[in-house]
């Protein structure tokens, strides 16, 4: 007989962030009710708040998808062995972390079912089914689904056996459609990180050695943690014709020649809920992007005794706002102000509306801002019934921008240029930041530097200074390349 799963750990203070980055991660994701253990190593529960922080990723990241013209099917979970062995070198990046099924049943399996740890093999066949000329090109397709890759730590949202994502794969005539493609996606990317998760990133294509396996190149979007650590948020793959070659994609052009596809991938998990967290939390919790919020703002009553008129308004006004488009809740726990309004700042809620009796007499309530310290200038600010949904609007979007703001503030101020190697080891070695450096783009510098520092490349991007040498090694140097240590 199975042993229960474990009691849920009691967080009853949320350590200080800056003390202890982990440790305030954790906790806030397990107090914020973000998520739960699962009773599955390496597995995490979605909980109400944390699946509404996915929902709403989901919601404005799919809109911006099929902004460009992609639709969303779905594939299966399952990939026969026989086909995940026809890319060797996709197979071999991901062998260590594939899971296998080899029994259903009471029948034992003739050939291994793996868990996809990425849906380009299964997408591949289907591909090269459907595609027959070249009036079925392109083929612009997205799929919402879950990947499973078998980790050995377990951190929610930043590295977990299974996962959420979007993984989009297309199919193109032309190697320039494919290049145009990839580089479209990682700028709706950007455009989602920074105008929605209010995370500023560096944007760029990625070193050989962090490349995709399989992959003519790959790009990404780089964001910027507390610690000094980068965490790769989403990233965009050109594949050329690998796996067209592999899994037989072939088309007939104009010219009546038959030709390989060219193809990409791209795909954002949920690990960018992981960055809204730790870039935006403070030592009170979270603080969640109104365009990412689930709640956008909560109404807290204050009732004293009996009455009952300070709920009624807090019912009437959340309807009112509701029908206008806001994410609202009423607060109609028997707890006290006080604790109701530490609650809602620990979940990170971005505005909290007070009605008291005096609001009522005034026919005014009162909008506080997550964002700013009690006491601040603009923390607070009070509307008339008739303002309030405009004022909330108001609210909402300078919160919004403050957190942005803030953020890129760090990471413009966490982003050096060191002009010689020894500092630039240093800085790599102590987690200073994101190092900018003219870079030889050579393997075997990279290599020195990791071994030396654990940081790599994360991304690259044209040569500020022609005629540069690389800081890390001496040699000529042919791009500029951000360092950082990553998750």
């Amino acid at each position: 007989m199975s042993e229960l799963p474990a009691q849920e750990p009691l967080v009853k203070e949320i350590p200080p962030k800056g003390a202890d980055l982990s440790a305030w991660y954790t906790a806030v994701c397990l107090k914020a009710e973000l998520v739960s253990y699962a009773p599955v190593r390496g597995c995490i529960v979605l909980r109400p708040h944390g699946f509404g922080l996915w929902e709403n990723l989901q919601k404005e990241l799919d809109a911006r998808i099929k902004a460009t013209g992609h639709e969303n099917a779905y594939f299966p979970l399952l990939i026969p062995e026989s086909l995940l062995n026809r890319e060797a070198e996709h197979v071999e990046g991901f062998a260590p972390e594939v899971a296998w099924v080899t029994q259903g049943g009471q029948e034992k399996l003739e050939e291994r079912l793996a868990i996809r740890p990425t849906s380009e093999v299964i997408i591949g066949v289907m591909y090269a089914k459907w595609i027959q000329s070249h009036r079925d090109l392109p083929v612009l397709i997205n799929q919402w689904a879950n990947i499973v890759r078998w980790e050995k730590a377990t951190r929610p949202f930043l590295r977990t056996m299974e996962f959420l994502w979007q993984e989009g794969h297309t199919a193109h005539a032309t190697a320039e459609e494919a290049r145009t493609e990839t580089e479209q996606m990682l700028g709706v990317y950007r455009d989602f990180a920074e105008n929605v998760a209010a995370v500023p990133v560096y944007a760029g294509l990625k070193s050989a050695s962090e490349r995709f396996p399989g992959a003519l190149e790959t790009y990404s979007i780089e964001a910027l943690m507390p610690d000094g650590k980068a965490l790769q948020s989403a990233t965009s793959h050109d594949l050329g014709q690998n796996f067209s070659r592999t899994y037989g994609i072939k088309f007939t052009d104009v010219d009546q020649q038959i030709k390989l596809a060219y193809t990409t991938s791209w795909g954002m998990s949920w690990r960018m809920l992981g960055a809204v967290i730790m870039v935006h939390g403070d030592d009170r919790g979270l603080q969640i992007p109104p365009k990412l919020a689930p709640i956008e703002a909560v109404i807290v009553p204050i009732v004293k005794g009996a009455e009952t008129a300070p709920l009624e308004k807090a019912r009437e006004l959340a309807k009112t706002l509701r029908a206008v488009g806001f994410r609202i809740r009423v607060d109609e726990r028997d707890r006290s102000p006080g604790f109701k309004y530490s609650d809602w700042e620990m979940r990170g809620v971005p505005v909290r509306i007070e009605i008291g009796p005096r609001d009522l007499a005034a026919g005014s309530v009162s909008l506080v801002r997550r964002d700013k310290q009690k006491g601040e200038d603009g923390s607070r600010v009070t509307a008339g019934f008739d303002a309030v949904a405009a004022t909330l609007r108001e609210q909402l979007d300078a919160v919004q921008d403050s957190l942005y703001a803030r953020a890129k503030a760090f990471l413009e101020s966490h982003t050096f240029a060191p002009a010689d190697r020894a500092t630039f080891f240093e800085q790599c070695k102590n987690r200073a930041g994101m190092i900018d450096i003219p870079w030889c783009n050579r393997p075997a510098c990279e290599t020195d530097v990791k071994n030396q520092t654990s940081a790599t490349t994360r991304v690259m991007r044209e040569l500020q200074q022609p005629g540069a040498r690389c800081v890390a090694c001496g040699e000529p140097a042919v791009v500029n390349a951000y360092f950082a240590q990553s998750y």
